[in-house]
């Protein structure tokens, strides 16, 4: 399946390392802004085609999928445009800035048949989906405790006076969109969607939030979510439940889990990744393209709107 790429970053270099390990990833196309630096990552990654203009890309005929990494505040019109010339989408988390953008998106889904997918890697690993089959082992859930906080590589400018994307609202950027998308995600993915919810964001200068917590509340339990790109934590998440506890290493990027049970028993619920987490979204995103899928049957258009209602 030939890819067009969109975003020249970090996350797509381990994106593209990730999806070369899939017999079927082809880059068929790099978009950029500037030609030098589509050019530069063109030949890092031995791709051909080079554009700065989307549309051109889009009606090229050079691919069938598009992995869009660009500012969140672009992956609605992006998605659109590449969903209305045929293209399927697989768009980096978190996949919109609100609920009427997800609307849009989901229409141009149904309209133009094309599947679209968020590059929610998480929810797709092997551990997290032997996680879920096994979630009523420890009776009935009291509370979720997951956390994502991390102090990001680009803060020490930020306080600096450089103010880099990381720190743009206006981009939908913040440690709520970007970090605390990996909490709010697994809760309604094992949960489904509260009843209600409480939130607190720390704003910074530019009106970007720099960490932030949220209560999710469902009947008989509750999901805790912390946030924050100017502080680190290196605990585990875990879901507590009446007969015992599920430790989670790491939300974002779940790999070790354990049961830990009342009786002072432990299970391990760990299924070995054979490739990179990223691999696993865009196995589950090539499968549901060639089965005629508009949409995940794990990463669901519906559950990407219930994650944006409580991200905005």
């Amino acid at each position: 399946m030939r890819f067009g790429i969109i975003g020249t970053n970090w996350i797509t270099d381990r994106f593209i390392k990730a999806a070369k390990q899939h017999p079927e990833f082809i880059i068929g196309a790099i978009y950029s802004r500037k030609m030098e630096t589509g050019h530069a990552f063109a030949e890092k990654h031995e791709a051909e085609n080079v554009y700065t203009d989307m549309k051109a890309m889009f009606s090229s005929g050079e691919i069938d999928a598009v992995y869009i990494a660009s500012p969140n505040a672009f992956h609605a019109e992006q998605s659109i445009l590449a969903m209305e010339h045929g293209i399927h989408v697989l768009c980096e988390k978190p996949a919109v800035t609100s609920v009427e953008e997800m609307d849009s998106i989901i229409a141009a889904s149904h309209t133009h048949r094309t599947t679209f997918m968020e590059a929610m890697k998480s929810t797709v690993t092997p551990s997290f989906l032997n996680l879920k089959e096994n979630l009523d082992k420890i009776g009935p859930i009291r509370r979720f405790v997951f956390h994502y906080n991390q102090y990001s590589s680009r803060y020490d400018n930020y306080k600096s006076g450089i103010i880099e994307n990381a720190f743009k609202p206006e981009l939908g950027n913040g440690a709520k969109m970007d970090l605390g998308v990996y909490g709010v995600a697994p809760v309604i993915h094992l949960a489904g969607a509260p009843k209600s919810s409480l939130k607190n964001d720390y704003l910074l200068s530019t009106g970007a939030d720099g960490q932030g917590s949220m209560i999710l509340i469902y009947e008989g339990m509750e999901a805790v979510i912390m946030y924050s790109k100017i502080s680190d934590s290196f605990m585990p998440s875990e879901i507590q439940g009446e007969n015992g506890l599920i430790e989670i290493d790491r939300i974002s990027d779940p790999k070790r889990i354990t049961v830990k049970y009342r009786d002072g028993e432990t299970e391990d619920l760990s299924v070995a990744h054979e490739f990179d987490t990223m691999y696993y979204e865009l196995a589950e995103f090539i499968e549901c393209v060639k089965n005629g899928q508009l949409e995940s049957a794990i990463n669901t258009h519906a559950i990407s709107r219930e994650v944006t209602k409580l991200l905005v």
